[in-house]
């Protein structure tokens, strides 16, 4: 399996984990003190299902099919699964917090595949998404500063 394909399957599995916690952190705090909040989450859910769908489609380009499921184990080591113990609360900050701690396991997810002999289009394609994936990680930080 090239190098490229090992990393977009950690990728994919990666950024579906984001994009369900995003929209389960924006069904969260939708209802409650911070509402505006939740456009932002499922904004980031929604950017989330679109890299993934473009890895696919690399790998699809490539001949790989990178579109496989993980398993839970995999999903607490992504780091998102903290994300389920804080949407058992009503505190919005300890979302955002979940939220930014996934955030920080996908940053170290996109570090890795860099570190990968990638391509050089496929390695074009995870340098964009892991800038945009730090802004995100930076806006969910501003909004738990506000909070």
């Amino acid at each position: 399996m090239s190098d490229d394909a090992k990393a977009a399957k950690e990728l994919v599995e990666t950024l579906k984990d984001g994009e369900r916690g995003f929209a389960d952190a924006a069904e969260k705090v939708r209802d409650g003190e911070h509402a505006e909040w939740g456009g932002t989450l499922e904004r980031l859910s929604a950017q989330r299902a679109g890299f993934h769908r473009e890895i696919v489609d690399l790998g699809h380009d490539y001949g790989d099919d990178v579109d496989e499921s993980g398993s839970v184990a995999a999903a607490v080591h992504r780091g998102w699964i903290s994300l389920k113990d804080a949407l058992t609360g009503d505190d919005a900050s300890a979302v955002l917090k979940a939220a930014v701690t996934g955030e920080d396991h996908t940053v170290s997810e996109y570090d890795k595949a860099l570190e990968m002999n990638l391509s050089d289009g496929f390695r074009q394609v995870v340098s964009r998404q892991r800038g945009e994936v730090v802004a995100a990680r930076d806006e969910v930080k501003a909004l738990q500063a506000a909070s």
